[in-house]
């Protein structure tokens, strides 16, 4: 293999140049001490928190969104049933009818199931869900296993007027959820 005498010098040559432009660099200094720009400084760190405090605040909103949905979307089915199984045993109370018993159980047991359920769903979506709605998800819980409770204490011969008080407090607290959730 031959050298080529003028690749090599041209190379030579231009690796010269750029060590000089290095050292020339290198050479000289700048004098002072260095500083932060307290303006520019200042402004980044406000940019900075106003863009965390918005990432928190739409994760905080959607959060919120997601809580009020898992529990207002799925409230008329839950309670819906409770409330045909009620009304069966009203029917069969006023009617005397054989069955009354049966739908008695059926209307106590489907209010509690439906007091668990939202207690439950309101449980899960904890500080997610804004407190005076989370409030009025509880108070239809509690009506509802009032409710309940009335329900079986029930016979033929039982007097109405504390069942009628407790169904009040849970139509009340039906149409006050029904009134915060929004509308579909």
């Amino acid at each position: 293999m031959k050298l080529n005498p003028r690749g090599f010098g041209l190379a030579g040559a231009a690796a010269a140049v750029g060590l000089g432009l290095v050292i020339a660099g290198c050479a000289s200094t700048v004098e002072g001490t260095p500083t932060v720009n307290q303006a520019d400084a200042t402004s980044y760190r406000a940019e900075a928190a106003t863009s965390s405090a918005a990432a928190a605040a739409a994760k905080a909103a959607a959060a919120q969104t997601k809580a009020i949905a898992d529990n207002c979307d799925p409230f008329r089915a839950t309670t819906g049933t409770a409330v045909d199984r009620y009304n069966d045993f009203v029917d069969a109370h006023d009617g005397n009818t054989g069955d009354q018993t049966a739908k008695r159980d059926a209307a106590a047991g489907a209010l509690e199931d439906a007091a668990k359920t939202v207690e439950t769903r309101v449980g899960a979506s904890g500080p997610d869900l804004p407190t005076d709605l989370a409030q009025k998800f509880t108070d239809y819980v509690t009506a509802a296993r009032g409710l309940s409770a009335e329900v079986q204490k029930m016979a033929s011969t039982s007097p109405v007027g504390p069942l009628n008080d407790a169904s009040h407090k849970v139509n009340d607290a039906l149409n006050a959820v029904r009134g915060a959730c929004p509308a579909k």
